[in-house]
């Protein structure tokens, strides 16, 4: 058109360059005007509503399309605030200098401890779920309330009301994540909501303790959830070796520094996670912390057992034969037997004794995660090798079924589906040479079998999945 390339090209580039600034300035505040709503609640995590549809929770920054909006702040256990705001917006460089919208606003809560109370029931049942793990977290619900709630009450009785149920919600504190926010919500309640200063904390300590005093078995308890230091220190105090006892169905249980003492038979802790050789077990096989009874099962306990199990006495050795429970030689003494214990006992007889005494103690809150059985093959060797078993007086039933390579690695669920025709005997008897017993020493004999040489000690481990 006569036109010099040096004009129409540089009229093109200002037309391109125009309609790029347009599209960076310009559009995006016509295409989809609004401001950006900068919410913050006090206390914050309030549920933040536009127009009725959930968008986040404060404090947040959400984009609001222009328009007259209604803004929801709500929070359980506070009156919800409602907001009606005009959305304006920018033209002009929207994408990077959003118009800004804020509102701050402070809940109130006409009954906190009610609400405090609804935040517990989601702690006690959040216990249920277990440790947490990598693949999922638990919310911290109950300080998250006492967080809320703290500032909101407005009485002492109130405080009072939210301190009782704090005392309430720690009966269902069985996991360390559970005793962590147990914690928190103690010191978080005692400053009012806020984070702690130092005589807050120094009274949330003393009245920790004053709570421990009036409930002394909480040593069972805190030993189940505690760990490392905190266990060890736990385990040198002064308050956890004094001796508490009650009695069950007139089985004696105490508890006494490190062991748990249920009728005439000591339990004591062995404190697991070691690998075992692996001379009978494949390498790297490890074993949880358990209590395991430091004598074979003593007359007392056995007739303890005889009166409230009479089925089990010597004089129905006809009827357990015919149901193949034992032998012919079902607790007869043999010379020269030492009095470490009862012998003559099957491996049906023993597990009857085991599931007996458990029943006992499981009506008891500190036992919630534990049960009295026969030791398995893994928990009587490391026992050994910690020095807490003084075998050689009899050889011991063991839980497990009897595999003559039990060093050979295995799902544990097919060797239980598998069984065996025998279980495990362990520790030797003192008719075996000396030299011949062991620690690795195994031996085996089927279930019904009532050899005047076996015996058996319980233990009290963590429950199995």
């Amino acid at each position: 058109m006569g036109i010099r390339p040096g004009v129409y090209l540089a009229f093109i580039y200002g037309i391109i360059l125009l309609l790029i600034l347009f599209f960076i300035l310009i559009y995006p505040g016509i295409r989809n005007p609004g401001s950006l709503l900068v919410v913050k609640s006090e206390p914050w995590g309030a549920a933040v509503l536009v127009d009725g549809v959930y968008m986040d929770s404060a404090p947040a920054e959400i984009f609001v399309a222009r328009g007259r909006r209604h803004i929801e702040l709500s929070l359980p256990g506070f009156q919800s605030t409602h907001i009606e705001r005009d959305i304006g917006g920018r033209l002009l460089a929207s994408s990077f200098f959003p118009s800004r919208v804020n509102i701050h606003e402070k809940l109130v809560s006409n009954i906190p401890y009610e609400a405090f109370i609804y935040e517990a029931a989601e702690f006690a049942a959040w216990t249920f779920a277990g440790e947490p793990s990598a693949s999922y977290q638990i919310p911290l619900s109950l300080s998250e309330a006492a967080y809320r709630l703290g500032a909101s009450a407005a009485s002492r009785e109130d405080i009072e009301s939210m301190e009782d149920t704090l005392a309430a919600a720690a009966r269902f504190a069985v996991t360390k994540a559970s005793l962590r926010d147990l914690i928190r919500a103690k010191t978080l309640l005692d400053n009012q909501g806020l984070s702690p200063s130092p005589i807050s904390l120094l009274g949330s300590v003393q009245d920790i303790i004053s709570y421990l005093n009036k409930n002394p078995m909480a040593a069972l308890w805190l030993t189940d959830v505690l760990e490392g230091d905190a266990l060890s220190s736990l385990a040198a105090s002064e308050w956890y070796l004094n001796s508490v006892s009650f009695e069950i169905q007139n089985v004696p249980v105490s508890r006494s520094g490190g062991l748990i003492h249920l009728g005439n038979l000591n339990f004591k802790r062995v404190d697991g996670s070691l690998p075992l050789l692996g001379v009978n077990f494949p390498p790297g096989t490890e074993v949880e912390s358990f209590f395991i009874s430091e004598t074979l099962i003593s007359v007392t306990a056995w007739e303890a057992f005889l009166s409230q199990q009479p089925h089990w006495r010597k004089d129905n050795l006809k009827e357990l034969m015919a149901q193949g429970l034992v032998t012919d030689d079902y607790l007869d003494p043999v010379s020269g037997a030492p009095a470490a214990g009862v012998s003559g006992i099957s491996w049906y007889a023993a597990l009857a004794f085991c599931q007996w005494l458990n029943e006992q103690v499981q009506s008891l809150p500190q036992f919630y995660s534990w049960e009295l059985r026969l030791p398995s093959e893994e928990e009587w060797e490391y026992a050994a090798r910690s020095g807490v078993v003084d075998y050689g007086h009899f050889w011991e039933w063991c839980n497990n079924p009897y595999a003559p390579l039990s060093f050979l690695s295995a799902a544990p669920n097919a060797i239980t589906n598998l069984g065996s025709p025998e279980r495990v005997l362990r520790g030797g008897s003192w008719v075996n040479s000396l030299g011949f017993a062991g620690i690795e020493t195994r031996a085996s004999l089927p279930p019904d079998f009532s050899s005047p040489f076996v015996s058996f000690r319980p233990v009290i481990a963590p429950k199995r999945q």
